[in-house]
């Protein structure tokens, strides 16, 4: 809205919707005809659905591969001039882990949809009410001891959601056509430990961090899959195993005139 930008936010929920939408439709990924009706008249298109765990009829595929493909169709027929699917840091067709793999082949469906399409894969996201901060400052407030991934050494480079939507409505609005694939990531690049450290002293906290080996993570997503609310999950799990750092030659921070925020001023928003 700030680019000058009508907002229509499509969401399978319309009590989730965003209060600040101009407009809100009901939609489903799944659902082409849902799709074709979402985006009738739209200009720009952005794809931010994600699924992080596979449950009932919901299934990785389904979203991030086959709801992409209907989405750049859907867009082409419709005349959409400017598409971006938003993807992650780490999206590789040869990993282990079914979620990554759909990532990436989620990818390639919409750039054969849709040719034009730009692909946004920023590292882990961080901002209110989100799975990443806000669950960390919960758990080091209420245990004295905390888990470690391995030896916490993995590397974040974790971006504001409002910098990667800000980039989005800049790369929409500028006559030149943006590229087809930009990697986002914060100001800075920490360890996961030293992440939870500045997380604890935030919370005011001094828990004791253990080393956990990744394949007890492992099993331990594997059991909290069929929990309504896993505390863990197998692709967060497989993405800890990489580091998580965008590639500063794939950044369009600097070309957009764009600071992002980093870790502590947004921990510092948190309540």
């Amino acid at each position: 809205q700030a680019q000058g930008l009508s907002v229509r936010v499509a969401v399978r929920h319309p009590e989730r919707a965003p209060a600040a939408a101009d407009e809100r439709v009901v939609a489903d990924l799944r659902d082409p005809a849902a799709v074709a009706r979402a985006l009738a008249g739209a200009a720009v298109a952005v794809n931010a659905v994600a699924l992080y765990v596979e449950r009932g009829g919901d299934r990785f595929a389904a979203v991030h591969v086959d709801g992409a493909r209907h989405l750049g169709e859907a867009a082409a027929r419709a005349g959409v001039r400017r598409l971006f699917h938003v993807s992650g840091v780490g999206a590789d067709p040869r990993s282990e882990s079914a979620y990554v793999r759909c990532r990436a082949a989620g990818e390639e469906a919409v750039r054969a949809a849709f040719p034009a399409a730009t692909i946004l894969r920023p590292c882990v996201m961080m901002g209110p009410d989100d799975a990443f901060l806000t669950t960390l400052l919960a758990l080091v407030r209420r245990a004295p001891v905390l888990p470690l991934f391995g030896r916490g050494d993995t590397r974040l480079q974790p971006v504001h959601v409002e910098d990667v939507a800000e980039a989005a409505a800049r790369l929409a609005t500028r006559p030149a056509p943006p590229d087809p694939l930009y990697e986002l990531g914060g100001p800075g690049i920490l360890s996961y430990g030293v992440l939870l450290e500045r997380v604890a002293a935030r919370a005011g906290r001094r828990p004791l961090f253990v080393p956990v080996p990744l394949p007890l993570w492992r099993a331990a997503a594997a059991a909290a899959a069929v929990l309504p609310s896993p505390p863990i999950t197998p692709a967060q799990v497989a993405l800890m195993r990489r580091d998580n750092v965008a590639a500063p030659a794939l950044s369009p921070f600097g070309a957009l005139g764009l600071t992002p925020a980093s870790v502590e001023s947004v921990l510092a928003t948190l309540p």
